[in-house]
């Protein structure tokens, strides 16, 4: 007799991580397709926007983006003399958008109380002929948690790579138009009317976030090239009226951050609005501009950290 498989939810399996922290506990529930965060608590306050787990995550909300973040304009780039064509998911804009991982369920490699890892093949196919093995290892610290990407080519032939990361960020149940947001950004990126970039200029005035704007204010769907404190770590963070914050904190070589605010974030009592924090390792449509692109040697491997924490 022929059994059917129960069907998955959208997001597929989900994982829930659970750490004793000093400052209470720390939870979060990382889901296998596109390797999402979708929950993450420290000791019940949100620093994440969450979804459902019926629903495919709304904006990209806690997505892996593998193995480029953000835009390829018209899904087309160059390879030692060859166009490439990558299939088009941004159909609106006739781009390829945040790689090609965004739908796929990773598979398990190691699960912990406190962490877990998750990995997935890159594999050739339309306008990429390269194969890659991408892991994501989410681990509960004190006070948030730690997000480790690594690579390896699998292939025999250098390979570009660059990956993104797209939390929306939460400070408790504050409503997000009354917070505070402060980025170390040095340069913004000019776009054109499809999003893609143009050119860079300082993030002087309207685009300077050093000092801090309310998020009520703002319209952002920009990328930004941010700068590290003296520690060598680049932090962006929100600031809720009664001083409490939530960090997104990106190691150095993640150079780039896109800010992206919707007032239309679905969740069970209607449309609010969100903000996505996303530290990045290149910008937009870096496999034609090069810039931030990674090329990953045969049987080479790289890695790079970020994490989101509730400062003491």
């Amino acid at each position: 007799m022929t059994t059917t498989p129960r069907p998955a939810p959208p997001t597929g399996e989900q994982y829930r991580l659970h750490h004793d922290g000093a400052h209470g506990p720390v939870e979060a529930v990382i889901t296998t397709v596109a390797a999402a965060l979708r929950h993450l608590t420290v000791d019940g306050h949100d620093l994440v926007q969450g979804f459902d787990e019926s629903a495919t995550a709304p904006f990209g909300c806690g997505i892996v983006l593998v193995p480029w973040p953000n835009r390829v304009r018209d899904g087309r780039w160059v390879h030692q003399d060859a166009v490439l064509q990558l299939d088009l998911t941004e159909v609106d804009r006739t781009n390829a958008i945040h790689g090609l991982l965004r739908n796929t369920a990773y598979q398990l490699v190691e699960k912990r109380d406190d962490a877990v890892t998750l990995g997935a093949a890159v594999v050739p196919q339309h306008g990429w002929p390269f194969h890659l093995w991408t892991t994501v290892e989410y681990r509960l610290t004190g006070n948030g948690i730690t997000v480790t990407h690594s690579v390896t080519n699998l292939g025999g032939e250098p390979a570009p790579y660059a990956v993104g990361t797209h939390p929306f960020i939460r400070v408790g149940s504050h409503p997000v138009d009354e917070l505070v947001l402060t980025a170390q950004t040095v340069e913004h990126v000019m776009v054109d009317d499809r999003l893609n970039p143009v050119g860079m200029e300082p993030a002087e005035g309207g685009w300077n976030l050093r000092e801090g704007r309310r998020v009520g204010a703002l319209a952002l769907d920009d990328a930004f090239r941010v700068e590290p404190d003296a520690d060598g770590m680049i932090r962006t963070v929100l600031a809720a009226p009664d001083g409490t914050e939530t960090e997104v904190w990106q190691e150095a070589e993640w150079e780039w951050l896109q800010l992206f605010i919707t007032r239309i974030f679905p969740t069970a009592d209607g449309p609010v609005t969100a903000i996505a924090v996303e530290p990045m390792t290149a910008p937009a449509d870096a496999l034609n501009s090069g810039v931030g692109l990674r090329w990953i040697e045969p049987g080479a491997s790289w890695s790079g950290s970020w994490g989101i924490c509730r400062p003491a």
